[in-house]
């Protein structure tokens, strides 16, 4: 009896980590949303988005690309600031991107990745 109440405690603090890695922390594959992010914070913050192909990607006269993506609220933006775009981009069923939001409605990416 005694072995059965020194593992309680221990089996009850892994099931509470396991809870709350599962359920906040675990990466996820559903999409991300812009309205979370402040415009005032230049933090770089990652997310979820799904490339507007119909629009493309443009270079801009300073060597740059603006592309547009959709969050989950379907909400569109712009992303800005990215010198190089990763091979296969128009592929891509999802994508991460890296930044902060660039005023209220551009986001400066830093950084970008693809997902399938």
């Amino acid at each position: 009896m005694k072995n059965i109440e020194k593992l309680i405690l221990p089996t009850l603090v892994v099931l509470i980590l396991a809870i709350l890695y599962f359920s906040y922390f675990a990466p996820s594959d559903e999409l991300g949303s812009f309205a979370s992010l402040d415009p005032n914070n230049n933090a770089s913050v990652p997310v979820i988005v799904k490339m507007v192909k119909e629009k493309g990607a443009q270079r801009t006269q300073d060597g740059s690309y603006i592309f547009y993506v959709l969050d989950r609220d379907n909400k569109e933006m712009m992303i800005t600031g990215l010198k190089d775009l990763p091979p296969g981009m128009d592929d891509a069923k999802t994508m991460v991107v890296t930044g902060h939001m660039s005023g209220k409605d551009a986001f400066h990416a830093h950084g970008i990745e693809l997902r399938n």
